[in-house]
């Protein structure tokens, strides 16, 4: 097991350094390379076509924007987009539930006459052109706003692992999108003006007190209007680029989410976690592709294991409702029952032993433990700093560790360049 440096008995506190030493790896520079994207197919799924569709059509009411030119008048010029870590399923929540994490990417974007650059910083190789995801979601998000192509610069300081079922092509193109839509404002109001002043500390992980910055909801309303918590028009463009809503509507929204598509597209409800919630995160160093694990799932199950799964995932969208009044102990039992699924994890496991154990160990200890989307990775769900500190205990040397906070604001801007 990786040390964690600065955790604390009970694991009440974010290690906020620890979890940079792991997941950053000492903010070393890549070299141009095939882009690692976590999720489904993302590699494969291509954004041309999505920036086609009408932006008052498919995607529901988009933000207004000036006539002419790459941003209305006053429009920020140079943007910084926060988005956090995301792991979805949650056990029994196939395809639909997501938790967004306090480990955080950050993307720094600003409009050029021309060109594209592409700055990165992290432990994993990514690509440095066009076919970068982030610069792909921007692309996407300008040509269904109807606005030119700009000049792009690029700086990605990247600390979601990739193809570990933590949401890092989720948080890319959440990040594409997000950007995007923050350039073509003129105005954002004060708390956008104040730029990057209300974000200092560690960067990386979750900060709680520290003023936040305008969220993805607010940009996509637009200044004035009521926002809606699911973004509508940026989830059903991430969506689509994505190709599955369960980790881009909680990088989008941040909290505790359930997606699903109907006849307008990708949609989303959010609730924030109960309090006493002690995400526990456990990362291997090997990789696995959602596309592989998808094929190693069947293609019928019998209506038994659906029907007990069905129950688990309505037991625990309850559960994690801040709104249940059960008390912790209670939680934790309740929690540890709804987080047994039968749909997916017993056909996965097998072709990562190492993740598998690590499961059948945590809940052998009573810790409500699953993969974090399609794997590699395990998030335990513990309730209470004390059985926080259990899970961490039961980790091998073959897993980093990371106890994280829970994001309950989502994909986050700040304006960079002075206010004109």
């Amino acid at each position: 097991m990786t040390a964690l440096s600065g955790a604390v008995p009970g694991a009440e506190a974010v290690p906020g350094q620890a979890v940079r030493d792991i997941f950053s790896a000492g903010d070393r520079r890549d070299g141009a390379g095939e882009a690692v994207r976590d999720g489904a197919g993302a590699g494969d799924r291509g954004s041309a076509g999505a920036g086609d569709r009408d932006a008052r059509g498919e995607y529901g009411s988009s933000p207004a924007v000036g006539a002419g030119g790459t941003a209305a008048a006053g429009a920020a010029r140079r943007v910084r987009v926060r988005v956090p870590a995301t792991s979805a399923n949650l056990g029994p929540g196939f395809d639909a539930f997501g938790l967004a994490l306090g480990l955080y990417d950050e993307v720094d974007v600003e409009v050029t006459a021309s060109g594209l650059t592409v700055d990165v910083v992290g432990p994993d190789e990514v690509a440095q052109d066009e076919t970068h995801l982030v610069v792909r979601a921007i692309r996407a998000t300008f040509d269904l706003l109807g606005r030119p192509q700009p000049g792009l610069a690029l700086r990605c300081v990247n600390r979601i692992p990739h193809g570990r079922g933590l949401g890092s092509s989720a948080a890319a193109i959440v990040a594409g999108i997000v950007a995007a839509a923050a350039l073509t404002r003129a105005d954002l109001g004060p708390e956008f003006e104040a730029g990057a002043a209300a974000n200092q500390g560690a960067p990386g992980v979750a900060r709680p007190g520290v003023p936040s910055d305008v969220t993805a909801a607010a940009i996509a309303a637009g200044p004035g209007s009521s926002a809606p918590a699911e973004a509508a028009w940026m989830l059903r463009l991430a969506h689509d680029i994505e190709g599955h809503p369960d980790n881009v509507a909680a990088a989008l929204s941040g909290g505790f989410t359930v997606a699903w598509q109907d006849v307008e597209g990708a949609r989303c409800l959010r609730v924030d976690p109960f309090a006493e919630l002690r995400p526990v995160v456990f990362v291997p160093t090997v990789r696995q592709s959602t596309e592989a694990s998808r094929g190693a799932l069947p293609a019928l199950v019998g209506l038994p294991d659906a029907a007990r799964t069905l129950g688990r995932a309505a037991l625990l969208a309850l559960t994690m409702s801040a709104a249940e009044p059960a008390g912790a102990a209670q939680r934790a039992r309740t929690l540890f029952s709804a987080t047994e699924d039968l749909l997916h994890q017993p056909y996965r496991l097998p072709a990562a032993p190492a993740t598998g154990e690590l499961v059948a160990r945590l809940r052998a200890l009573g810790v409500p433990a699953t993969l974090s989307g399609s794997g590699p990775s395990v998030l335990a769900l513990a309730v209470g700093g004390e059985q926080a500190a259990a899970a961490v205990g039961a980790a091998s040397s073959e897993f980093s560790v990371a106890p994280l906070s829970v994001d309950r604001l989502g994909a986050q801007v700040t304006r960079l360049d002075p206010e004109r």
